[in-house]
């Protein structure tokens, strides 16, 4: 299939958590398609004593901005963190894509994902995808385990550069500089334009895009 000329990502920030003395935001990504619009990744509405107590957080929930909801027509869970699913339940009834590993892991590491009523909030509709997959024409959801083993991303095509909206493939710009997951190695492989992540208020771009900007 040709890919769209024409696709836009929109970052949103939903939440702020304190991790070691640092302010760390949380961000979910919008991309309008000719097609359809979608959300990766939903932060999270309320707070949780788990949560509380590890990141002391600052909410911002898509449901108290001035976001329209009913136009989300698909969401995709990069993965299955509580400030990654805490927002699913707004989107009762929607396709959630995730990765099968990723959803089955959801239920049946505890430790890992603590908040099982986030994941399975009523009316949440996943639909588990076995590796790389086209969800459009143009945007393609690709498996990057480090994070967690279920970890994806979205792969933005419009034939330049692909963009990717990574979620937690690299939590801080210097993991893609110096990548060592098998997530960070892929994506980096793709020799993106940049690539969005959750953490980060900027995108990342490779060094030399960085330095062509007057940055490194």
């Amino acid at each position: 299939m040709n890919a769209p000329a024409s696709i836009t990502i929109t970052p949103i920030l939903v939440a702020d958590l304190s991790v070691e003395g640092e302010v760390m935001p949380v961000y979910v990504h919008v991309i309008d398609h000719p097609d359809a619009r979608i959300l990766v990744d939903t932060g999270m509405t309320e707070l949780h004593p788990a949560v509380v107590a590890a990141l002391d957080p600052r909410l911002y929930p898509l449901s108290k901005q001035d976001f329209d909801l009913a136009g989300i027509d698909i969401v995709v869970n990069t993965h299955l963190h509580a400030d990654h699913c805490g927002g699913n339940h707004l989107f009762a009834g929607k396709p959630i894509y995730v990765q099968r590993r990723e959803f089955d892991d959801a239920h049946s590491n505890e430790d890992e994902y603590p908040i099982r009523e986030w994941v399975d909030a009523p009316g949440v509709r996943y639909v588990p995808v076995d590796g790389e997959f086209e969800l459009l024409p143009g945007l393609r959801l690709l498996p990057a385990p480090g994070h967690t083993a279920g970890m994806q991303v979205v792969v933005v095509e419009t034939g330049g550069r692909p963009v990717v909206v990574g979620g937690d493939v690299a939590v801080w710009h210097g993991e893609l500089d110096e990548p060592t997951s098998e997530g960070q190695l892929l994506v980096c492989a793709l020799d993106p334009e940049l690539v969005w992540l959750a953490h980060e208020h900027e995108p990342w771009r490779p060094r030399a895009g960085r330095a062509e900007l007057g940055g490194e």
